[in-house]
């Protein structure tokens, strides 16, 4: 276990969190808040902390798997405890539990809160919020990778275990470089959007924290009715920019450098516009009744779709207010979830399309015994160690949701309740039904049940296991052992000899 290395990535996320920190500082003094005092302590405190732990390079920047999964977990934990600080100094969020429960939501791009008037926030604060999702998008660690050199794995390692999809590979030869394009394409789409609102009449503080919602696919809002009083224009913006970022980047990377036919050619984005297509044509069947503007039924369909599809959290209406078959469907879309390789969450099309054909596979086994046939996903036979690790995946993700289900509804609420509130934070969508629905919110759980949710937050989002890491006995007895330390001393000891 390389120890110095751990220690120097952690560093070095806290020294990025200082710099973010300072942004909500700016926004404060603009507005001329008291609270922006506040921003700019914490990020000290984490300068501080950041300078301290990488003050000594390691002498190895090797770094496996184990690593990587334990690395981004524990960055992603201490990224959020000292990010919910600034909420809880300020007095806006009085208890840390709620103003953690609030950062790993944002962080995770999960959109759920427990506030319940989130137009009382300082701007500074409102800014950090949405700040949070841009950030948790793309994810920190990525566009670490620009500055920390690794070698064996290191950087696929890292990427792996915080890039959400079946699997992760590299745009071009060195990672480096791909982490390089993702931001640009990620930095530059939000850019777009936010001009956009700025033409269609938005304020430019709505603009900018209601894009990095959009971009992160979070879903915080500055307002209470979320994106329900803004105009129709402005929603069908968001709505196209909520379904484009649900889309794999792979995708942008091959439109810029012309390699039109292979874009266009990926199988997850077509099903994934084919499904969202569908849902769209039958919610808007269903509540056409329940509008005198088929227009607004269609806008509000649309918009519902993509929000819940690509896990933003957006809401236009109080869709739980809608009939059966639509909220199924909007329950549905909860977890298939957007493309692998975008910034959405959920279980992802690709694994969904995988899935089907495994299933395909199967019963065709059991009407011709004999026949071998291989699955084919992009036009490729998909080796065995892929299929096997989808479905453990799946064993692992539907044991976590069930847990998670039983034990929260010993806080004794309805089952609705429950199932979707697990729904929403598992697959880091925001909003769910009943009591956690649009108008709603979570402050309502105890503190047992916020940790639980915070731990499903943060699993969907990192896509289970460098999460699930942390309870296995065994890293913690390599992290500590001082076994290697000594291998290490003897073996430059015999070298000098």
């Amino acid at each position: 276990m390389n120890r110095p290395m751990i220690r120097y990535v952690l560093g070095s996320v806290l020294k990025i969190e200082a710099l973010l920190l300072m942004l909500p500082w700016l926004v404060g003094m603009i507005y001329r808040e008291s609270q922006a005092v506040y921003y700019v302590a914490v990020a000290s405190l984490c300068g501080l902390f950041g300078l301290l732990m990488t003050y000594k390079r390691p002498s190895s920047n090797v770094f496996y798997m184990k690593e990587g999964c334990l690395t981004t977990a524990l960055s992603w934990i201490i990224l959020s405890m000292f990010g919910a600080v600034p909420f809880f100094a300020t007095g806006e969020i009085p208890s840390y539990a709620d103003a953690l429960f609030e950062t790993i939501s944002g962080f995770t791009t999960t959109g759920a809160s427990i506030l319940p008037d989130v137009e009382a926030l300082s701007h500074c604060s409102l800014f950090w919020r949405s700040l949070t999702h841009w950030i948790g998008g793309m994810g920190v660690l990525v566009f670490l990778l620009a500055v920390v050199p690794m070698s064996g794995g290191g950087s696929m390692n890292l990427m792996r275990a915080e890039s959400p999809g079946p699997s992760v590979g590299k745009l071009v030869p060195k990672i480096k470089t791909t982490a390089r394009i993702l931001y640009v394409i990620y930095l530059a789409m939000t850019v777009i959007e936010i001009v956009l609102l700025l033409v269609s009449g938005m304020p430019l503080f709505d603009s900018v924290t209601l894009s990095f919602g959009t971009a992160g696919t979070g879903g915080f809002g500055v307002r209470g009715d979320s994106i329900a009083s803004y105009s129709v224009l402005q929603q069908w913006i968001i709505t196209v920019f909520m379904i484009l970022f649900g889309v794999n980047f792979n995708f942008y990377y091959y439109l810029i450098y012309r390699q039109v036919k292979k874009g266009f050619s990926m199988e997850e984005v077509r099903w994934y516009l084919i499904v969202i297509l569908t849902a769209i044509a039958g919610i808007f069947l269903n509540i056409r009744h329940l509008y005198e503007s088929g227009f607004k039924a269609l806008t509000d369909a649309a918009f519902q779709v993509g929000s819940i599809i690509t896990t933003t959290g957006y809401c236009t209406t109080d869709f739980d207010l809608w009939p059966g078959f639509s909220r199924s469907i909007l329950v549905l879309l909860m977890f298939i979830g957007a493309c692998a390789g975008s910034t959405g969450g959920g279980m992802k099309v690709s694994r969904g399309i995988i899935a089907v054909r495994t299933l395909k596979k199967e019963l065709l086994s059991y009407i011709h015994p004999k026949s071998v046939k291989k699955i084919q996903y992009e036009d490729k036979p998909l080796e065995h160690d892929v299929l096997r690790s989808l479905n453990v995946y799946i064993i692992t993700y539907v044991i976590l949701f069930s847990l998670s289900v039983l034990l929260i509804s010993l806080d004794e609420y309805d089952l609705v309740t429950n199932f979707t509130a697990v729904a929403a934070t598992f697959n880091n969508i925001g909003p769910g039904l009943s009591m956690v629905g649009p108008t709603g919110n979570f402050a309502f759980f105890s503190v047992w049940a916020k940790i639980l949710l915070m731990i499903d937050m943060l699993a969907g989002r990192l896509e289970l296991f460098p999460i699930l890491i942390l309870f296995h006995p065994e890293i913690w007895r390599e992290f500590f052992s001082k076994k290697q330390e000594r291998e290490k001393a003897k073996q430059k000891a015999g070298d000098k000899n």
